[in-house]
């Protein structure tokens, strides 16, 4: 009854408050990035909660539990990459201050308006594959660590759904910072209240005993660890890097900042988060592994270790620190991926500018769209292997190219459109055929064998690669950098 209360209050004040601005949003500007003015401290809080959800508690926890304490090197590659664009303002300033919505329209001033469009196909189809799978893995977590039956799994996820859209629709990104500011706090409390309670209960020797048992120096050391090596660490140096310039609800922060100091301030203050987004529900895993042994589905071991370890009251602040989790990200990526369509794939549809209300119109369909997508998405589609692999494979199907056309666009004279779409072709192919030999039985072997972390290199070397070779075998007038 306890447990039950505090959610719902916190439900309440959150649905209260997301749908208290919407009275605000009276433009597309307005919905999109907030009218660009929001602060440095509003922006870390933001971006802190939406890159905290119950998928990102539940795959690192899982890098914990099978890798140890090396799993956390994902978020040790992000944090220092965040450090060092925020601090040199690497291709997140001239974006800035281009003033555009989207990376997509940037492009369009380099590239010509059938690379903005294509850009914008390849940002959706990575994002939504990538957030196909958040519905049903936060599902899975609420059941399992409240002990509801496995049959509830479908009614949670469509609770979930319905209640982020909800105020990400009326509200827009408005909505999606008011509400993020209380989901970082409560976020907060419960992340930190659960990590004491397994340090007091678990105790840190044994912790680092069960690592030590389990993986040996692998488990400290990520190039040695038999499942990661050098590939896994190179493969993820890629991905972050590429994510912190391009991934669409990071650059959205930059992007509503009231200007380009104040986008640089949020990334390298929010940088050491990303080191503790990976450490702290992998010291999870790791308590589930000490505590529970080895497990068949690691993905289920932390949430069944809470249902055991976390008491009445403490139940109750968990899982709303986790429904904020999870309400922060969905919206954040719901409102971020819907911008991409209406600005960059839409604009060849919008021969005259449409009225703000159109606008508007089009930008709450679209969200509304996108959540019925992710529910049929999520239950449809089976996970194979580790969560955070396959995260990482579906959004380098846009993060390598767009991360080189955004460099090049800001930074290489000589780029131009056949580069650009040689990179995009190049990027994308590569890591949707590693996903489909994935689910063919004939070629299954195959993708073990060249697995996720070569075929996500390649990607990145190769997209890299096909913008230069292709840029070059068509000369043209330099143009100015934008």
């Amino acid at each position: 009854m306890l447990d039950g209360s505090i959610v719902g209050l916190y439900l309440l004040a959150t649905m209260i408050a997301g749908l208290m601005v919407r009275k605000y949003v009276g433009k597309v500007e307005h919905f999109l990035v907030a009218g660009r003015e929001m602060d440095v401290y509003l922006g870390i809080a933001s971006l802190a909660a939406t890159e905290f959800g119950i998928v990102t508690c539940m795959y690192t926890a899982q890098n914990g539990y099978e890798k140890g304490f090396a799993g956390a090197t994902p978020g040790i590659l992000q944090a220092l990459a965040m450090l060092i664009v925020g601090l040199t303002g690497f291709c997140i300033k001239p974006l800035r201050d281009s003033g555009v919505i989207t990376i997509p329209e940037l492009i369009e001033k380099r590239f010509g308006s059938r690379i903005r469009w294509a850009a914008g196909v390849v940002i959706v189809l990575g994002g939504l594959l990538n957030m196909g799978v958040f519905l049903r893995t936060g599902g899975q977590f609420l059941v399992e660590v409240s002990g509801l039956d496995e049959k509830y799994l479908e009614i949670m996820m469509t609770a979930l759904l319905i209640g982020v859209a909800v105020y990400t629709i009326l509200g827009g990104m408005l909505s999606v910072l008011v509400t993020d500011f209380l989901q970082f706090v409560v976020m907060s409390v419960g992340l930190i209240s659960v990590t004491i309670l397994i340090l007091a209960n678990v105790g840190w020797e044994k912790l680092v005993g069960a690592v030590e048992t389990h993986y040996g120096a692998g488990g400290f050391n990520p190039f040695i660890n038999a499942t990661m090596g050098w590939q896994y660490v190179l493969f993820n140096a890629f991905l972050n890097t590429a994510a912190v310039l391009t991934w669409q609800t990071t650059i959205a922060r930059v992007l509503s900042a009231k200007d380009t100091a104040t986008g640089r301030k949020v990334y390298t203050r929010t940088s050491f988060f990303f080191v503790c987004r990976f450490l702290i529900p992998g010291l999870w895993g790791i308590a589930a592994l000490a505590t529970l042994g080895p497990m068949t589905n690691t993905l289920e071991a932390m949430p069944r270790y809470l249902s055991m370890a976390v008491p009445v009251g403490l139940m109750g602040i968990l899982i709303a620190a986790m429904l904020a989790a999870d309400m922060s990200t969905d919206s954040s990526y719901m409102l971020t991926w819907g911008s991409v369509i209406y600005n960059d794939i839409l604009a060849p549809f919008r021969k005259t500018r449409w009225s703000e209300r159109k606008g508007l119109l089009w930008n709450r369909a679209i969200i509304a769209l996108i959540g019925v997508f992710l529910l049929f998405y999520g239950l449809w589609y089976p996970l194979k292997g580790d969560l955070w692999t396959y995260l990482g494979v579906t959004g380098t199907i846009y993060l390598a190219s767009i991360s080189v056309l955004l460099v090049a666009c800001c930074y290489w004279r000589r780029a131009n459109s056949w580069g650009a779409a040689a990179a995009i072709i190049v990027s994308a192919a590569i890591p949707i055929a590693y996903l489909v030999m994935e689910q063919l039985p004939a070629a299954v072997g195959l993708a073990k064998t060249i697995g996720p972390y070569y075929s996500g290199i390649a990607a990145y070397v190769g997209s890299g690669l096909a913008m230069v070779v292709g840029s070059l075998a068509k000369p043209q007038p330099k143009h100015k950098l934008v």
